[in-house]
């Protein structure tokens, strides 16, 4: 029998399975998609965000814990567990050493990466790489690997894990029958549910447009994560924490594919203009914050506009600023002749921009920091990087909803340990996506999910390393990770 099951092929997944291994168990990773696509959302990852007291290496400065805990806490709305959430982020103070053993290098940001030299270390090659990196290392440490191998329920014993149920199944034109897999402990790192279109339409509903909002979202993670198992082991008693309509949702470009698009969808130039919806009306403000911690709440904003669709708008100012999107955007000479093209009612559309140039309180710009320009007299006010819309050529962006990752998912405690009726498993263990809402119950700032899935990856490794016979060294590091 398998000491250790991980169910998922992400970043959480692997970091539980080459922690179990590295404690001596033997480890058998189950993944639903094929090799090619391999990953899960870590794929389209890019960062990790640290803690950190000092400079270190590709982190300049310092970015201590109590900031870091603010800037969850904003986001968040307080809608978090503070012990996980401080767990979460000392572990990503002293991860990257482990990381670099398994083959992950870091670069220094992009220049386009604006406000994250400070807080995020990129992956050399991105998620992809780091993904590459890992599934390296756990083959060569011995961790078996199985791809196009879904499990859609768990059993369960006397309150233990016993057993995963993988159904049967077509693979490349072959029949599979379907599969019991006992192991001594197990972890559950397979993502939420946000490719599953059927929960989302149910979770988000009707609106009083008579819309279904969720009919119009794009995903721009992986097609595989389907909740399948969430709701499985949900419907067995398992304790529940978050709401389904919170998730990573960014304003993505329209023209996206429905599925794995990743980050080269974001339209990042929202803070150095103004946003409108399909009747040409503003209805947030664009310079709240720094992008990296508003970035991900502007896709539910456009989820609630009319049509689920909205429009970044700025002139010639803005272009060099920031990272520029894959499609470039509607181009025009005046605001009139762009409303035609993208469609707005130019009326409408004309007074809006209009009425934000004439309120715009220019002081001295400085897209680095928190500036002093503002808009007086107008709603909804931008509180920063304010500026005229006046030096053509503009452009326009159409905006859809991109839903990265959702937050409704398992309780769990320091130990990562799943629970039922208040009472943590001793041998089932959680990770990654399917536990990141007791951290985020809503909101999001750039890299904090790799962060969640890295420290609670490692602690659920060890755990269920332990809870299979096998303490080792390793159980003291995730002894380490788990102080509060």
């Amino acid at each position: 029998m398998i000491d250790v099951l991980v169910v998922g092929g992400g970043n959480a997944a692997l970091c539980a399975a080459l922690m179990a291994r590295e404690a001596g168990a033997s480890v058998l990773l189950l993944e639903a998609s094929p090799r090619e696509w391999r990953g899960g959302n870590s794929q389209h990852t890019r960062n990790l965000r640290c803690m950190h007291d000092e400079p270190q290496d590709v982190l300049v400065e310092a970015y201590p814990e109590e900031e870091y805990w603010q800037d969850l806490l904003r986001v968040t709305g307080g809608i978090t567990d503070e012990r996980l959430a401080r767990i979460a982020i000392r572990a990503s103070s002293n991860c990257r050493s482990w990381m670099r053993r398994h083959g992950v290098h870091f670069q220094p940001p992009l220049s386009g990466a604006l406000h994250v030299a400070r807080t995020n270390a990129f992956f050399m090659g991105g998620g992809k790489a780091l993904v590459n990196a890992y599934y390296r290392s756990a083959e060569a440490l011995g961790v078996q690997v199985r791809y196009d191998t879904p499990v859609d329920s768990i059993e369960m014993q006397d309150g233990r894990f016993i057993a995963a149920q993988v159904p049967a199944r077509e693979v490349n034109g072959r029949a599979l029958p379907a599969e019991r897999i006992e192991a001594r402990s197990c972890v559950l790192a397979a993502g939420g549910f946000e490719s599953n279109r059927e929960w989302l339409r149910e979770a988000w509903g009707q609106n009083e447009r008579g819309e279904w909002p969720a009919d119009n979202f794009l995903i721009r993670g992986t097609r595989f994560n389907k909740g399948v198992l969430l709701r499985s082991v949900i419907e067995a008693g398992a304790d529940v924490i978050g709401d389904p309509t919170q998730a990573h949702m960014v304003a993505i470009d329209a023209r996206a594919p429905l599925y794995d698009g990743g980050i080269c969808t974001r339209i990042d130039c929202v803070s150095l203009g103004v946003v409108v919806n399909r009747e040409g009306q503003r209805f947030y403000d664009e310079g709240e914050d720094f992008w990296p911690k508003r970035y991900a709440i502007w896709g539910r904003l456009v989820a609630q506009q009319p049509g689920q669709i909205a429009f970044s708008i700025i002139d010639q100012k803005a272009i060099g600023r920031f990272m520029p999107p894959v499609f470039p955007g509607t181009k025009a000479n005046s605001l009139a002749e762009l409303a035609r093209k993208l469609e707005l009612p130019e009326a409408a559309f004309v007074e809006t921009v209009e009425a934000y140039n004439r309120a715009c309180r220019v002081g001295q710009f400085d897209h680095t920091s928190l500036d002093d320009c503002h808009t007086e007299g107008v709603e909804p006010a931008k509180t920063h990087w304010a500026r005229p819309l006046d030096k053509p050529p503009f452009y326009g962006y159409a905006l859809k909803p991109g839903v990265t990752f959702t937050y409704l998912g398992l309780k769990t405690d320091e130990n990562a340990a799943v629970h039922f009726g208040g009472n943590p498993c001793p041998n089932l263990f959680v990770a990654g996506e399917m536990m990141a809402g007791n951290v985020l119950g809503k909101g999001y700032t750039a890299g904090v999910g790799m962060s969640i899935g890295t420290a609670f990856g490692r602690i659920a490794g060890t755990r269920a390393a332990a809870a299979a016979g096998h303490h080792t060294s390793a159980m003291n590091e995730g002894k380490e990770h788990a102080i509060a």
